[in-house]
């Protein structure tokens, strides 16, 4: 009777991990989630032009670029998460226009109006065409060029930012890596063993240049806390870090003041020739290291 119990867990829990193998891409990718593009940045009042970007394997991909008072401090690309699609990020695409920076964002293939379905070395390469957008067709310079990544957008950027030289990187709700997440979420199976996907956020940040800026609220309620941490201790100096509030898709609204100082400040200070050693002068969930100890 024992044995015949055990089989039966051990076949429940073998066809558990097995259903966990299978369905990752479904786990990870959410792009019929308000699949339709239904609002531009001209509704938000925010001058753009329509972009399309052809990948190296041939998908075709839809962004947007939002121009900036000219001339502009320089330019943001931008990678959003795993849900959603582009037209869901007016208010970050205003921010941006406020601080003075052009925006260029993308939506991966097989969300919004991008062509294929979403891989993780897909993404990889629609973040390259969108840097080759800017640097080859539109000539901007990389040291003028931001990288900003939410979520699983922040795993993309900092992909790229290993294999490029851009003005800075910024990282919103970021985790270390994929296995490291699913750990967190199925602490009682072999996750590590079973994981497709890397996005390893955090070996990409220790090969990266630029100066780091990191924010992550120890309420985020999808990827915890420590995950922040941890990408912050293993980015190179200089680096920063803001400690926002709230839950994972909220976290900046309830320090929207201090988000948007702190991270103006440091777009500023990196993208014109500031001094990039100077304390800024931001709240007491603020810190930053701009030095080898």
């Amino acid at each position: 009777m024992i044995g015949t119990l055990l089989g039966i867990a051990a076949m429940t829990y073998a066809g558990f991990a097995l259903v966990l193998y299978l369905l990752q891409p479904s786990l990870i990718y959410f792009p019929e989630i308000d699949r339709a593009v239904t609002i531009t940045p001209q509704q938000a009042g925010l001058p753009y032009e329509d972009v399309k970007l052809i990948t190296s394997d041939g998908v075709n991909l839809h962004g947007w670029l939002v121009h900036a008072v000219d001339p502009p401090r320089g330019t943001v690309l931008f990678f959003h998460g795993n849900a959603g699609n582009i037209s869901h990020r007016l208010d970050s695409l205003r921010m941006f226009h406020r601080l003075g920076y052009s925006t260029l964002i993308i939506d991966y293939r097989g969300y919004g109006n991008s062509t294929g379905e979403p891989t993780e070395q897909g993404t990889y390469r629609d973040a390259e065409a969108a840097w080759q957008y800017l640097t080859q067709i539109r000539n901007i310079p990389g040291a003028s060029i931001v990288l900003f990544g939410e979520s699983l957008g922040g795993a993309v950027a900092a992909w790229l930012a290993s294999r490029h030289t851009p003005a800075a990187l910024v990282i919103s709700s970021g985790f270390t890596s994929v296995p490291d997440l699913a750990a967190d979420i199925y602490p009682y199976m072999p996750v590590r063993w079973l994981a497709r996907f890397q996005y390893d956020t955090r070996a990409n940040l220790k090969t990266t240049s630029a100066p780091v800026f990191i924010a992550h609220s120890p309420g985020d309620d999808i990827i915890p806390f420590r995950h922040g941490r941890a990408l912050f201790e293993a980015a190179q100096h200089p680096k920063w870090f803001l400690e926002l509030q709230g839950g994972h898709n909220e976290g900046f609204i309830f320090v929207r003041e201090a988000w948007v100082q702190a991270l103006g400040e440091f777009l500023h200070a990196n993208t014109e020739g500031d001094d990039k050693n100077r304390t800024l002068g931001i709240s007491d969930n603020f810190t930053q290291e701009t030095r080898k100890p």
